[in-house]
């Protein structure tokens, strides 16, 4: 388990992470999300003791990173997959770093093997392309067996394929008890790995939720509906004061429910071709959740 304690950081007069306070539980894959500068690398680096926090505290297992003996059988971290020597080879960067913790030699195979890199273990992490440089850091991350990991966008980079695996990963490491905390834009992909959520903007805690609660939270269901007689069901819905759009040939109303659509065509005699529910994505919830603590916008 990760426990945050008012933690804060800053930078001169910029506070990157403000008064952070929540825990990041084992069992469960922890999607970490948020804005550009919200914070989200900072937490991390805290949380691993590479940034001090002007307040507050970090803490994993009870301890803060620097106290325990070996850190990396406690917490596996993947920062920066392209900080490696760029002329060591994919087994002699892992081999130092099993060295400075005292893990096993045959530890190395073993990531290596789980992570598809073992056929170029002896080349060197300078010809990695971005894909296989973020294999190499999880493996990195892997080597001491940790009950924590932490993954700062680790699908950057990756294939398909790639992503598919390290998403039934994550999820594998949850289901064995251990804490798994990623952070990630791609929203899409955390909608289908995470379990809980943890949002930041501008360095505050915005939410600490489940994925189906903020979901269920937004109110951006949408409900689809047809009939031959659109105009009139459009008449009867917006009388109703419900929300009412033509979208082609069906209705799409917000802010109601299939049954209270059903129920008032049925009263006005209406027919129904269709009555469905387009759930609200993790990115319309995100968006909503998060659109005044956006830095920096584009504008067209």
């Amino acid at each position: 388990m990760i426990e945050l304690d008012g933690l804060s950081k800053r930078f001169g007069r910029i506070h990157a992470v403000e008064d952070l306070t929540c825990s990041i539980e084992a069992g469960v894959v922890t999607g970490f999300l948020g804005p550009n500068g919200a914070g989200k690398s900072t937490t991390m680096r805290m949380i691993l003791g590479l940034d001090r926090p002007s307040a507050g505290s970090a803490t994993v297992m009870g301890r803060r990173y620097r106290d325990h003996k070996y850190p990396l059988r406690t917490v596996g971290a993947l920062l920066d997959a392209r900080q490696v020597h760029p002329h060591r080879t994919a087994r002699a960067h892992l081999h130092w770093i099993a060295a400075s913790n005292g893990l096993p030699r045959k530890r190395i195979d073993e990531v290596l093997d789980m992570v598809g890199l073992t056929e170029v273990a002896g080349k060197r992490a300078g010809t990695f392309s971005l894909g296989m440089s973020q294999r190499l850091g999880i493996a990195a991350a892997l080597l001491g067996d940790p009950p924590v990991l932490l993954f700062d966008e680790p699908v950057n980079g990756l294939d398909p394929d790639g992503i598919r695996w390290i998403r039934t990963l994550m999820r594998d490491l949850a289901e064995e008890g251990r804490t798994v905390f990623v952070s990630s834009h791609l929203l899409a992909e955390m909608a289908q790995t995470a379990d809980r959520l943890l949002v930041i903007g501008r360095g505050r805690l915005i939410a600490a939720t489940t994925t189906s609660d903020l979901l269920d939270r937004s109110g951006l269901d949408t409900v689809r509906v047809r009939s031959p007689q659109r105009d009139r069901l459009c008449e009867v819905l917006t009388q109703a004061g419900l929300s009412a759009t033509v979208e082609d040939s069906a209705v799409l109303v917000r802010g109601a429910s299939t049954e209270q659509v059903g129920e008032l065509a049925a009263r006005h005699s209406l027919t129904l071709h269709e009555l469905t529910v387009r759930r609200a994505s993790l990115e319309e919830a995100y968006m909503s959740l998060t659109d005044e603590a956006v830095d920096y916008r584009a504008h067209s």
